[in-house]
Protein backbone atom coordinates (compact mmCIF):
# COMPACT_ATOMS: atom_id res chain seq x y z
CA UNK A 1 0.00 0.00 0.00
CA UNK A 2 1.35 3.45 -0.94
CA UNK A 3 2.35 5.84 1.79
CA UNK A 4 0.29 8.98 2.17
CA UNK A 5 1.87 12.06 0.63
CA UNK A 6 2.26 13.59 4.08
CA UNK A 7 4.32 10.56 5.12
CA UNK A 8 7.24 11.85 3.06
CA UNK A 9 10.10 14.13 3.98
CA UNK A 10 12.38 16.12 1.71
CA UNK A 11 16.15 16.22 1.41
CA UNK A 12 18.02 18.08 -1.32
CA UNK A 13 21.21 19.77 -2.47
CA UNK A 14 19.76 22.68 -4.49
CA UNK A 15 20.22 20.74 -7.72
CA UNK A 16 17.73 17.96 -7.09
CA UNK A 17 15.76 16.45 -4.21
CA UNK A 18 14.60 13.13 -2.82
CA UNK A 19 11.42 12.11 -1.00
CA UNK A 20 11.94 9.77 1.96
CA UNK A 21 9.00 7.92 3.47
CA UNK A 22 8.38 7.48 7.16
CA UNK A 23 9.24 3.81 6.55
CA UNK A 24 12.84 4.69 5.60
CA UNK A 25 12.33 4.31 1.85
CA UNK A 26 13.56 6.82 -0.72
CA UNK A 27 10.73 6.54 -3.25
CA UNK A 28 11.53 9.47 -5.54
CA UNK A 29 14.86 10.77 -6.79
CA UNK A 30 15.81 12.41 -10.09
CA UNK A 31 19.50 12.64 -11.01
CA UNK A 32 21.33 14.87 -11.57
CA UNK A 33 18.68 17.65 -11.70
CA UNK A 34 15.14 18.21 -10.50
CA UNK A 35 13.84 17.62 -14.03
CA UNK A 36 16.05 14.62 -14.87
CA UNK A 37 14.56 11.13 -15.25
CA UNK A 38 13.97 9.45 -11.89
CA UNK A 39 16.12 6.53 -10.78
CA UNK A 40 13.75 5.83 -7.87
CA UNK A 41 10.10 6.04 -9.00
CA UNK A 42 8.31 3.82 -6.48
CA UNK A 43 6.27 6.93 -5.58
CA UNK A 44 4.43 6.65 -8.91
CA UNK A 45 4.62 2.92 -9.46
CA UNK A 46 5.85 -0.11 -7.52
CA UNK A 47 9.06 -1.25 -5.90
CA UNK A 48 10.09 -2.57 -9.32
CA UNK A 49 10.29 1.05 -10.49
CA UNK A 50 13.08 1.79 -8.02
CA UNK A 51 13.50 2.60 -4.33
CA UNK A 52 16.09 2.55 -1.54
CA UNK A 53 14.86 1.40 1.84
CA UNK A 54 16.80 1.17 5.09
CA UNK A 55 14.68 -0.09 7.99
CA UNK A 56 14.57 -2.58 10.86
CA UNK A 57 13.85 -6.14 9.79
CA UNK A 58 11.45 -6.69 12.67
CA UNK A 59 8.14 -5.03 13.43
CA UNK A 60 8.34 -1.32 14.17
CA UNK A 61 6.44 -0.35 17.31
CA UNK A 62 6.76 3.42 16.89
CA UNK A 63 8.35 5.88 14.47
CA UNK A 64 9.28 9.50 15.13
CA UNK A 65 11.10 11.90 12.88
CA UNK A 66 12.22 15.49 12.68
CA UNK A 67 14.59 17.79 10.91
CA UNK A 68 17.60 18.78 12.92
CA UNK A 69 16.88 22.39 13.94
CA UNK A 70 17.29 24.95 11.17
CA UNK A 71 18.55 22.35 8.67
CA UNK A 72 17.47 19.96 5.93
CA UNK A 73 19.08 17.00 7.71
CA UNK A 74 16.34 14.48 8.45
CA UNK A 75 16.46 11.94 11.24
CA UNK A 76 13.99 9.13 11.83
CA UNK A 77 13.87 6.91 14.90
CA UNK A 78 12.43 3.41 14.74
CA UNK A 79 11.49 1.62 17.95
CA UNK A 80 11.31 -2.17 17.83
CA UNK A 81 11.14 -4.97 20.38
CA UNK A 82 14.94 -5.18 20.12
CA UNK A 83 15.69 -1.52 20.74
CA UNK A 84 15.79 1.88 19.04
CA UNK A 85 17.70 2.86 15.92
CA UNK A 86 18.14 6.27 14.28
CA UNK A 87 18.35 6.85 10.51
CA UNK A 88 20.03 10.11 9.46
CA UNK A 89 19.47 11.28 5.88
CA UNK A 90 20.78 14.21 3.88
CA UNK A 91 22.08 15.20 0.48
CA UNK A 92 25.66 16.39 0.78
CA UNK A 93 26.44 19.87 -0.47
CA UNK A 94 27.43 19.35 -4.06
CA UNK A 95 30.93 20.01 -5.32
CA UNK A 96 30.30 18.11 -8.53
CA UNK A 97 28.28 14.91 -8.17
CA UNK A 98 25.01 14.33 -6.30
CA UNK A 99 25.42 12.26 -3.12
CA UNK A 100 22.88 10.89 -0.69
CA UNK A 101 24.29 10.12 2.75
CA UNK A 102 22.43 7.71 5.04
CA UNK A 103 23.71 6.80 8.49
CA UNK A 104 22.22 4.12 10.75
CA UNK A 105 22.91 4.91 14.39
CA UNK A 106 22.17 2.58 17.29
CA UNK A 107 20.35 4.27 20.16
CA UNK A 108 19.31 1.40 22.44
CA UNK A 109 19.65 -2.37 22.30
CA UNK A 110 20.73 -4.32 19.21
CA UNK A 111 18.49 -3.85 16.19
CA UNK A 112 18.64 -6.07 13.07
CA UNK A 113 18.51 -3.90 9.93
CA UNK A 114 17.82 -4.45 6.24
CA UNK A 115 18.99 -2.48 3.22
CA UNK A 116 17.30 -2.89 -0.16
CA UNK A 117 18.45 -0.62 -2.98
CA UNK A 118 16.79 -1.14 -6.35
CA UNK A 119 17.90 1.49 -8.92
CA UNK A 120 15.72 1.74 -12.02
CA UNK A 121 16.65 4.40 -14.53
CA UNK A 122 14.46 6.37 -16.96
CA UNK A 123 11.57 6.80 -14.52
CA UNK A 124 11.66 3.20 -13.32
CA UNK A 125 11.72 1.56 -16.74
CA UNK A 126 15.34 0.41 -17.10
CA UNK A 127 17.01 -2.15 -14.83
CA UNK A 128 20.80 -1.58 -14.72
CA UNK A 129 23.82 -3.80 -14.86
CA UNK A 130 25.43 -4.29 -11.43
CA UNK A 131 29.22 -4.26 -10.97
CA UNK A 132 31.14 -4.79 -7.72
CA UNK A 133 34.51 -3.07 -7.55
CA UNK A 134 36.73 -2.82 -4.48
CA UNK A 135 34.62 -1.36 -1.64
CA UNK A 136 31.86 -0.12 -3.92
CA UNK A 137 29.00 -1.47 -5.99
CA UNK A 138 27.91 0.41 -9.10
CA UNK A 139 24.75 0.22 -11.18
CA UNK A 140 24.42 1.73 -14.63
CA UNK A 141 22.30 1.83 -17.76
CA UNK A 142 22.76 4.12 -20.73
CA UNK A 143 24.21 7.46 -19.61
CA UNK A 144 23.25 7.05 -15.96
CA UNK A 145 25.10 5.36 -13.14
CA UNK A 146 25.13 5.31 -9.34
CA UNK A 147 27.68 3.95 -6.91
CA UNK A 148 26.95 2.68 -3.41
CA UNK A 149 29.64 2.61 -0.73
CA UNK A 150 28.77 1.04 2.60
CA UNK A 151 30.32 0.02 5.91
CA UNK A 152 28.77 -3.44 5.57
CA UNK A 153 29.04 -6.06 2.79
CA UNK A 154 26.63 -5.52 -0.11
CA UNK A 155 25.28 -8.36 -2.22
CA UNK A 156 23.46 -8.26 -5.54
CA UNK A 157 20.41 -10.31 -6.42
CA UNK A 158 17.92 -9.73 -9.25
CA UNK A 159 19.57 -6.37 -9.94
CA UNK A 160 18.90 -5.29 -6.37
CA UNK A 161 21.62 -4.32 -3.87
CA UNK A 162 21.06 -5.85 -0.44
CA UNK A 163 22.58 -5.95 3.04
CA UNK A 164 21.50 -7.33 6.40
CA UNK A 165 23.28 -6.33 9.57
CA UNK A 166 22.70 -5.44 13.21
CA UNK A 167 23.55 -2.19 14.93
CA UNK A 168 24.32 -1.83 18.64
CA UNK A 169 23.80 1.23 20.80
CA UNK A 170 26.48 3.80 19.97
CA UNK A 171 27.44 2.18 16.66
CA UNK A 172 27.13 3.86 13.25
CA UNK A 173 26.85 2.24 9.83
CA UNK A 174 27.26 4.59 6.87
CA UNK A 175 26.01 4.49 3.28
CA UNK A 176 26.78 6.93 0.47
CA UNK A 177 25.07 6.81 -2.94
CA UNK A 178 26.75 8.86 -5.66
CA UNK A 179 25.36 9.68 -9.08
CA UNK A 180 27.67 10.06 -12.09
CA UNK A 181 27.85 9.66 -15.85
CA UNK A 182 28.30 6.04 -16.85
CA UNK A 183 31.27 6.71 -19.16
CA UNK A 184 33.20 8.46 -16.39
CA UNK A 185 34.93 7.10 -13.34
CA UNK A 186 32.95 7.41 -10.12
CA UNK A 187 34.26 10.34 -8.08
CA UNK A 188 36.48 9.73 -5.03
CA UNK A 189 34.65 8.60 -1.89
CA UNK A 190 33.70 11.02 0.88
CA UNK A 191 33.49 10.61 4.63
CA UNK A 192 29.80 10.21 5.48
CA UNK A 193 30.04 11.61 9.02
CA UNK A 194 31.95 14.68 7.83
CA UNK A 195 29.42 15.21 5.04
CA UNK A 196 26.52 15.23 7.48
CA UNK A 197 28.33 17.62 9.82
CA UNK A 198 29.23 19.98 6.96
CA UNK A 199 25.71 19.88 5.54
CA UNK A 200 24.17 20.55 8.93
CA UNK A 201 26.55 23.45 9.60
CA UNK A 202 25.81 24.98 6.18
CA UNK A 203 22.05 24.90 6.68
CA UNK A 204 22.34 26.33 10.19
CA UNK A 205 24.46 29.19 8.89
CA UNK A 206 21.99 29.84 6.06
CA UNK A 207 19.00 29.83 8.42
CA UNK A 208 20.90 32.12 10.77
CA UNK A 209 20.89 34.82 8.10
CA UNK A 210 17.11 35.23 8.38
CA UNK A 211 15.92 38.61 9.60
CA UNK A 212 12.25 37.61 9.83
CA UNK A 213 10.76 39.14 13.01
CA UNK A 214 7.07 38.32 12.67
CA UNK A 215 4.97 35.66 14.36
CA UNK A 216 5.33 31.94 13.54
CA UNK A 217 9.12 32.32 13.28
CA UNK A 218 9.88 28.57 13.40
CA UNK A 219 7.20 27.72 10.86
CA UNK A 220 8.33 30.48 8.49
CA UNK A 221 11.92 29.29 8.84
CA UNK A 222 10.92 25.77 7.79
CA UNK A 223 9.12 27.15 4.73
CA UNK A 224 12.14 29.29 3.81
CA UNK A 225 14.41 26.25 4.08
CA UNK A 226 12.01 24.33 1.85
CA UNK A 227 12.05 27.13 -0.74
CA UNK A 228 15.84 27.19 -0.66
CA UNK A 229 15.88 23.42 -1.19
CA UNK A 230 13.62 23.87 -4.25
CA UNK A 231 16.01 26.39 -5.80
CA UNK A 232 18.30 25.26 -8.61
CA UNK A 233 21.60 26.74 -7.42
CA UNK A 234 23.35 27.19 -10.79
CA UNK A 235 20.64 29.52 -12.14
CA UNK A 236 18.52 30.68 -9.18
CA UNK A 237 15.34 29.14 -10.64
CA UNK A 238 12.71 28.00 -8.13
CA UNK A 239 10.84 24.81 -9.05
CA UNK A 240 7.16 24.61 -8.14
CA UNK A 241 7.73 21.14 -6.64
CA UNK A 242 10.30 18.34 -6.97
CA UNK A 243 7.67 15.85 -8.19
CA UNK A 244 5.48 15.09 -11.16
CA UNK A 245 1.98 13.63 -11.34
CA UNK A 246 1.05 13.48 -7.67
CA UNK A 247 -2.71 13.78 -8.20
CA UNK A 248 -5.01 16.68 -7.46
CA UNK A 249 -7.75 14.07 -7.11
CA UNK A 250 -7.03 10.49 -6.04
CA UNK A 251 -7.58 8.14 -8.95
CA UNK A 252 -8.11 11.05 -11.35
CA UNK A 253 -6.32 12.49 -14.37
CA UNK A 254 -5.30 15.88 -12.93
CA UNK A 255 -1.68 14.83 -12.70
CA UNK A 256 0.89 17.39 -13.84
CA UNK A 257 4.66 17.84 -13.90
CA UNK A 258 5.67 20.64 -11.53
CA UNK A 259 9.46 20.37 -11.78
CA UNK A 260 9.65 23.71 -13.58
CA UNK A 261 9.72 27.42 -12.74
CA UNK A 262 6.53 29.49 -12.91
CA UNK A 263 6.71 33.25 -13.48
CA UNK A 264 3.65 33.46 -11.23
CA UNK A 265 5.76 32.49 -8.21
CA UNK A 266 8.22 35.32 -8.79
CA UNK A 267 6.63 38.23 -6.92
CA UNK A 268 5.69 36.10 -3.91
CA UNK A 269 9.17 34.58 -3.78
CA UNK A 270 10.79 38.00 -3.94
CA UNK A 271 8.61 39.23 -1.08
CA UNK A 272 9.32 36.16 1.06
CA UNK A 273 13.07 36.15 0.49
CA UNK A 274 13.61 39.90 0.78
CA UNK A 275 11.40 40.16 3.87
CA UNK A 276 13.57 37.53 5.55
CA UNK A 277 16.82 39.18 4.53
CA UNK A 278 17.79 36.79 1.73
CA UNK A 279 18.72 39.48 -0.78
CA UNK A 280 21.19 37.29 -2.67
CA UNK A 281 18.65 34.53 -3.25
CA UNK A 282 15.98 37.02 -4.27
CA UNK A 283 18.36 38.70 -6.70
CA UNK A 284 19.30 35.37 -8.28
CA UNK A 285 15.60 34.54 -8.73
CA UNK A 286 14.91 37.98 -10.23
CA UNK A 287 17.84 37.55 -12.60
CA UNK A 288 16.63 34.08 -13.61
CA UNK A 289 13.25 35.58 -14.48
CA UNK A 290 14.81 38.31 -16.61
CA UNK A 291 16.98 35.82 -18.51
CA UNK A 292 14.16 33.33 -19.00
CA UNK A 293 11.70 35.82 -20.51
CA UNK A 294 14.18 37.37 -22.94
CA UNK A 295 12.88 37.49 -26.48
CA UNK A 296 9.72 38.45 -28.29
CA UNK A 297 6.88 39.48 -25.91
CA UNK A 298 4.57 37.25 -27.92
CA UNK A 299 6.63 34.26 -26.82
CA UNK A 300 6.40 34.91 -23.08
CA UNK A 301 5.61 31.65 -21.28
CA UNK A 302 3.98 31.02 -17.92
CA UNK A 303 6.76 28.59 -16.98
CA UNK A 304 10.26 27.62 -18.02
CA UNK A 305 12.79 24.92 -17.29
CA UNK A 306 15.14 25.36 -14.36
CA UNK A 307 17.84 26.81 -16.62
CA UNK A 308 15.31 28.83 -18.62
CA UNK A 309 14.46 26.15 -21.17
CA UNK A 310 11.34 26.83 -23.23
CA UNK A 311 10.63 23.37 -24.65
CA UNK A 312 8.68 21.46 -21.98
CA UNK A 313 7.01 18.93 -24.26
CA UNK A 314 4.45 16.83 -22.43
CA UNK A 315 4.26 13.04 -22.74
CA UNK A 316 3.02 10.10 -20.69
CA UNK A 317 4.88 7.26 -18.96
CA UNK A 318 2.59 4.31 -19.59
CA UNK A 319 4.65 1.83 -17.56
CA UNK A 320 3.94 3.71 -14.31
CA UNK A 321 0.55 3.02 -12.72
CA UNK A 322 0.47 6.41 -10.99
CA UNK A 323 0.19 7.31 -7.32
CA UNK A 324 -2.67 5.18 -5.94
CA UNK A 325 -3.72 4.42 -9.52
CA UNK A 326 -3.87 8.07 -10.56
CA UNK A 327 -2.93 7.90 -14.22
CA UNK A 328 -1.56 9.07 -16.52
CA UNK A 329 1.90 9.91 -15.21
CA UNK A 330 3.14 12.90 -17.19
CA UNK A 331 6.55 14.38 -17.94
CA UNK A 332 6.74 17.88 -19.35
CA UNK A 333 3.90 20.36 -19.20
CA UNK A 334 1.81 21.39 -22.19
CA UNK A 335 0.50 24.37 -20.24
CA UNK A 336 3.84 26.04 -20.99
CA UNK A 337 2.42 26.82 -24.43
CA UNK A 338 -0.81 28.36 -23.17
CA UNK A 339 -1.75 32.01 -23.44
CA UNK A 340 -2.17 33.34 -19.93
CA UNK A 341 -2.42 37.10 -19.93
CA UNK A 342 -1.96 37.29 -16.17
CA UNK A 343 1.71 36.32 -16.48
CA UNK A 344 2.49 39.75 -17.95
CA UNK A 345 1.14 41.33 -14.81
CA UNK A 346 3.05 38.93 -12.58
CA UNK A 347 6.28 39.69 -14.42
CA UNK A 348 5.80 43.46 -14.13
CA UNK A 349 4.76 43.13 -10.49
CA UNK A 350 7.82 41.02 -9.65
CA UNK A 351 10.22 43.54 -11.18
CA UNK A 352 8.38 46.42 -9.55
CA UNK A 353 8.43 44.73 -6.13
CA UNK A 354 12.13 44.00 -6.48
CA UNK A 355 12.78 47.72 -6.95
CA UNK A 356 10.51 48.71 -4.08
CA UNK A 357 12.11 46.15 -1.77
CA UNK A 358 15.48 47.75 -2.33
CA UNK A 359 17.02 45.31 -4.78
CA UNK A 360 19.62 46.86 -7.03
CA UNK A 361 17.88 47.77 -10.27
CA UNK A 362 19.16 46.42 -13.56
CA UNK A 363 18.61 48.01 -16.94
CA UNK A 364 17.74 44.60 -18.34
CA UNK A 365 14.53 44.59 -16.30
CA UNK A 366 12.58 47.73 -17.20
CA UNK A 367 13.08 47.73 -20.98
CA UNK A 368 11.66 44.25 -21.66
CA UNK A 369 8.85 44.91 -19.22
CA UNK A 370 7.87 47.96 -21.24
CA UNK A 371 7.93 45.96 -24.47
CA UNK A 372 5.77 43.24 -22.90
CA UNK A 373 3.19 45.81 -21.86
CA UNK A 374 3.19 47.37 -25.32
CA UNK A 375 2.40 43.92 -26.71
CA UNK A 376 -0.28 43.49 -24.06
CA UNK A 377 -1.80 46.81 -25.11
CA UNK A 378 -2.67 45.18 -28.45
CA UNK A 379 -3.83 41.85 -27.04
CA UNK A 380 -5.38 42.30 -23.58
CA UNK A 381 -8.90 42.15 -24.96
CA UNK A 382 -8.36 38.58 -26.24
CA UNK A 383 -9.61 35.51 -24.33
CA UNK A 384 -6.94 33.34 -22.73
CA UNK A 385 -6.46 30.06 -20.83
CA UNK A 386 -6.51 31.61 -17.36
CA UNK A 387 -4.49 31.17 -14.19
CA UNK A 388 -5.54 27.55 -13.64
CA UNK A 389 -4.13 26.29 -16.94
CA UNK A 390 -7.49 24.97 -18.04
CA UNK A 391 -7.62 22.54 -20.94
CA UNK A 392 -10.99 23.82 -22.15
CA UNK A 393 -11.86 26.75 -24.45
CA UNK A 394 -10.32 30.17 -23.91
CA UNK A 395 -12.42 32.65 -21.97
CA UNK A 396 -12.44 36.28 -20.92
CA UNK A 397 -11.13 35.44 -17.46
CA UNK A 398 -11.54 38.27 -14.98
CA UNK A 399 -8.33 37.50 -13.10
CA UNK A 400 -6.38 37.64 -16.36
CA UNK A 401 -7.78 41.10 -17.09
CA UNK A 402 -7.03 42.28 -13.57
CA UNK A 403 -3.41 41.19 -13.97
CA UNK A 404 -3.22 42.93 -17.35
CA UNK A 405 -4.22 46.05 -15.43
CA UNK A 406 -1.43 45.29 -12.95
CA UNK A 407 1.10 45.13 -15.81
CA UNK A 408 0.11 48.61 -17.03
CA UNK A 409 -0.07 49.99 -13.50
CA UNK A 410 3.36 48.74 -12.45
CA UNK A 411 5.10 49.98 -15.60
CA UNK A 412 3.51 53.40 -15.14
CA UNK A 413 4.77 53.49 -11.55
CA UNK A 414 8.26 52.32 -12.49
CA UNK A 415 8.52 55.00 -15.16
CA UNK A 416 7.25 57.68 -12.80
CA UNK A 417 9.60 56.63 -10.01
CA UNK A 418 12.50 56.49 -12.47
CA UNK A 419 11.97 60.13 -13.37
CA UNK A 420 10.68 59.38 -16.86
CA UNK A 421 9.50 62.60 -18.54
CA UNK A 422 7.96 61.19 -21.71
CA UNK A 423 4.31 60.74 -22.56
CA UNK A 424 2.48 57.81 -21.01
CA UNK A 425 -0.94 58.52 -22.46
CA UNK A 426 -1.34 55.09 -24.07
CA UNK A 427 -0.33 53.23 -20.91
CA UNK A 428 -2.62 55.33 -18.74
CA UNK A 429 -5.49 54.87 -21.19
CA UNK A 430 -4.91 51.11 -21.27
CA UNK A 431 -4.92 50.95 -17.49
CA UNK A 432 -8.19 52.89 -17.31
CA UNK A 433 -9.82 50.91 -20.11
CA UNK A 434 -9.06 47.55 -18.49
CA UNK A 435 -10.34 48.72 -15.14
CA UNK A 436 -13.56 50.02 -16.61
CA UNK A 437 -14.19 46.89 -18.69
CA UNK A 438 -13.57 44.49 -15.79
CA UNK A 439 -15.90 46.43 -13.50
CA UNK A 440 -18.56 46.49 -16.22
CA UNK A 441 -18.32 42.97 -17.69
CA UNK A 442 -16.77 40.95 -14.90
CA UNK A 443 -19.03 42.01 -12.04
CA UNK A 444 -22.41 40.48 -11.23
CA UNK A 445 -24.32 43.37 -9.63
CA UNK A 446 -27.26 41.18 -8.64
CA UNK A 447 -25.02 38.85 -6.58
CA UNK A 448 -22.55 41.63 -5.69
CA UNK A 449 -19.51 39.64 -6.80
CA UNK A 450 -16.94 39.45 -9.54
CA UNK A 451 -17.16 36.26 -11.61
CA UNK A 452 -14.71 33.82 -13.15
CA UNK A 453 -15.11 35.16 -16.67
CA UNK A 454 -17.36 37.63 -18.47
CA UNK A 455 -20.97 36.45 -18.45
CA UNK A 456 -20.28 33.52 -16.13
CA UNK A 457 -22.08 32.66 -12.92
CA UNK A 458 -19.06 30.66 -11.79
CA UNK A 459 -16.79 32.06 -9.08
CA UNK A 460 -13.02 31.83 -8.95
CA UNK A 461 -10.73 31.97 -5.91
CA UNK A 462 -8.26 34.06 -7.93
CA UNK A 463 -10.72 36.94 -7.51
CA UNK A 464 -9.45 37.15 -3.93
CA UNK A 465 -6.33 38.78 -5.37
CA UNK A 466 -8.24 41.87 -6.52
CA UNK A 467 -7.50 43.90 -3.35
CA UNK A 468 -4.08 42.31 -2.85
CA UNK A 469 -2.77 43.58 -6.20
CA UNK A 470 -4.38 47.00 -5.72
CA UNK A 471 -7.05 46.76 -8.42
CA UNK A 472 -9.66 47.85 -5.84
CA UNK A 473 -9.20 48.73 -2.18
CA UNK A 474 -10.40 46.30 0.46
CA UNK A 475 -12.89 48.96 1.57
CA UNK A 476 -14.72 48.76 -1.78
CA UNK A 477 -18.10 47.03 -1.27
CA UNK A 478 -17.51 44.96 -4.40
CA UNK A 479 -14.46 43.42 -2.73
CA UNK A 480 -16.39 42.57 0.42
CA UNK A 481 -19.20 41.15 -1.72
CA UNK A 482 -16.77 38.96 -3.66
CA UNK A 483 -15.17 37.66 -0.48
CA UNK A 484 -18.57 36.83 0.98
CA UNK A 485 -19.68 35.10 -2.24
CA UNK A 486 -16.52 32.99 -2.28
CA UNK A 487 -17.03 32.07 1.37
CA UNK A 488 -20.60 31.11 0.56
CA UNK A 489 -20.03 29.18 -2.68
CA UNK A 490 -16.39 28.06 -2.85
CA UNK A 491 -15.61 27.18 0.76
CA UNK A 492 -16.13 23.44 1.28
CA UNK A 493 -15.47 21.91 4.69
CA UNK A 494 -13.64 25.04 5.75
CA UNK A 495 -11.26 25.42 2.77
CA UNK A 496 -11.42 27.41 -0.45
CA UNK A 497 -11.79 25.59 -3.77
CA UNK A 498 -10.24 27.19 -6.87
CA UNK A 499 -13.63 26.98 -8.58
CA UNK A 500 -16.27 24.29 -8.85
CA UNK A 501 -14.94 21.80 -11.44
CA UNK A 502 -18.33 20.53 -12.59
CA UNK A 503 -19.53 19.72 -16.10
CA UNK A 504 -20.15 23.40 -16.78
CA UNK A 505 -16.70 24.53 -15.66
CA UNK A 506 -14.16 25.96 -18.07
CA UNK A 507 -11.32 23.54 -17.39
CA UNK A 508 -12.23 20.80 -19.88
CA UNK A 509 -11.40 18.02 -17.41
CA UNK A 510 -13.49 15.50 -15.45
CA UNK A 511 -14.87 16.88 -12.16
CA UNK A 512 -13.06 16.35 -8.89
CA UNK A 513 -10.12 17.92 -7.07
CA UNK A 514 -9.07 18.92 -3.57
CA UNK A 515 -8.85 22.36 -2.02
CA UNK A 516 -5.95 24.33 -3.49
CA UNK A 517 -4.27 25.52 -0.28
CA UNK A 518 -2.94 28.77 -1.69
CA UNK A 519 -6.53 29.92 -2.24
CA UNK A 520 -7.33 29.58 1.45
CA UNK A 521 -4.23 31.61 2.32
CA UNK A 522 -5.48 34.28 -0.11
CA UNK A 523 -8.71 34.36 1.87
CA UNK A 524 -6.71 34.80 5.08
CA UNK A 525 -5.08 37.89 3.58
CA UNK A 526 -8.38 39.36 2.37
CA UNK A 527 -10.01 38.84 5.75
CA UNK A 528 -7.08 40.59 7.42
CA UNK A 529 -7.36 43.48 4.94
CA UNK A 530 -11.09 43.71 5.71
CA UNK A 531 -10.32 43.99 9.43
CA UNK A 532 -11.79 40.55 10.20
CA UNK A 533 -8.62 39.55 12.01
CA UNK A 534 -10.04 36.89 14.34
CA UNK A 535 -11.67 35.13 11.39
CA UNK A 536 -8.43 35.36 9.41
CA UNK A 537 -6.46 33.96 12.34
CA UNK A 538 -8.84 31.03 12.78
CA UNK A 539 -8.54 30.03 9.12
CA UNK A 540 -4.77 30.46 9.22
CA UNK A 541 -4.52 28.18 12.28
CA UNK A 542 -6.57 25.53 10.53
CA UNK A 543 -4.38 25.72 7.43
CA UNK A 544 -1.25 25.51 9.54
CA UNK A 545 -2.54 22.28 11.06
CA UNK A 546 -2.50 20.67 7.59
CA UNK A 547 1.30 20.67 7.38
CA UNK A 548 2.82 17.27 7.92
CA UNK A 549 4.90 16.47 10.99
CA UNK A 550 7.97 17.92 9.26
CA UNK A 551 6.30 21.23 8.43
CA UNK A 552 5.74 20.56 4.73
CA UNK A 553 2.72 21.55 2.62
CA UNK A 554 1.44 19.83 -0.51
CA UNK A 555 -0.49 21.60 -3.25
CA UNK A 556 -3.99 20.61 -2.14
CA UNK A 557 -6.02 19.05 0.66
CA UNK A 558 -8.56 16.28 0.16
CA UNK A 559 -11.38 17.10 2.57
CA UNK A 560 -13.18 13.79 1.99
CA UNK A 561 -10.17 11.66 2.94
CA UNK A 562 -8.54 14.28 5.19
CA UNK A 563 -5.11 14.04 3.60
CA UNK A 564 -2.69 16.05 1.50
CA UNK A 565 -2.74 15.60 -2.28
CA UNK A 566 -0.98 17.13 -5.26
CA UNK A 567 2.71 17.68 -5.91
CA UNK A 568 4.84 17.84 -2.79
CA UNK A 569 6.26 19.87 -1.22
CA UNK A 570 4.65 22.74 -3.08
CA UNK A 571 6.54 26.04 -3.30
CA UNK A 572 3.42 28.11 -4.02
CA UNK A 573 1.71 26.88 -0.85
CA UNK A 574 4.77 27.70 1.26
CA UNK A 575 5.01 31.13 -0.39
CA UNK A 576 1.37 31.98 0.31
CA UNK A 577 1.77 30.69 3.88
CA UNK A 578 4.68 33.08 4.43
CA UNK A 579 2.67 35.94 2.88
CA UNK A 580 -0.24 35.22 5.23
CA UNK A 581 2.04 35.02 8.26
CA UNK A 582 3.46 38.43 7.36
CA UNK A 583 0.00 39.88 6.66
CA UNK A 584 -1.38 38.69 9.99
CA UNK A 585 1.67 39.94 11.86
CA UNK A 586 1.36 43.37 10.24
CA UNK A 587 -2.40 43.55 10.83
CA UNK A 588 -1.95 42.62 14.49
CA UNK A 589 0.81 45.20 14.91
CA UNK A 590 -1.43 47.85 13.36
CA UNK A 591 -4.16 46.93 15.81
CA UNK A 592 -1.69 47.02 18.67
CA UNK A 593 -2.00 43.36 19.65
CA UNK A 594 0.48 40.57 18.85
CA UNK A 595 -0.48 37.85 16.38
CA UNK A 596 -1.28 34.51 18.00
CA UNK A 597 1.45 32.17 16.79
CA UNK A 598 0.61 29.14 18.92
Amino acid sequence: MALRIEDYGLIGDMHTAALIGIDGSIDWLCLPRFDSPACFANLLGTEENGRWRIAPTGDVVATTRRYRPSTLVLQTEFETADGVVRLIDCMALRASNPRIVRIVEGVRGTVPMSVRLKPRFDYGKTAPWILAKDQAVSAGAGPEAVELRADVPITSQDRCLEADFSVNAGERVCFVLTGYLSWEEAPPPIDALDAVAETEAWWRAWSGRSTYKGAWKDEVERSLITLKALTYAPTGGLVAAPTTSLPEFLGGVRNWDYRYCWIRDAALALDALMSAGYVEEATHWRDWVIRAVAGDPEDLQIMYGIAGERRLDEYELGWLAGYEGSAPVRVGNAASGQLQLDVYGELADAIYRARRLGMTAVAAALDPTQSFVLWLERHWREPDDGIWEVRGPRRQFVHSKVMAWVAADRVVKMLQESGYKGAMDELLRMRDDIHEEVCRNGFDAERNTFTQYYGSTQLDAALLLIPQVGFLPATDPRVAGTVEAIQRELVHDGFVMRYIPDKDAADGLPPGEGAFLACSFWLVNDLAMLGRLEEAQALFDRLLSLRNDLGLFAEEYDQAHQRLIGNFPQAFTHLTFIASAMALSEAADARGSPARDR
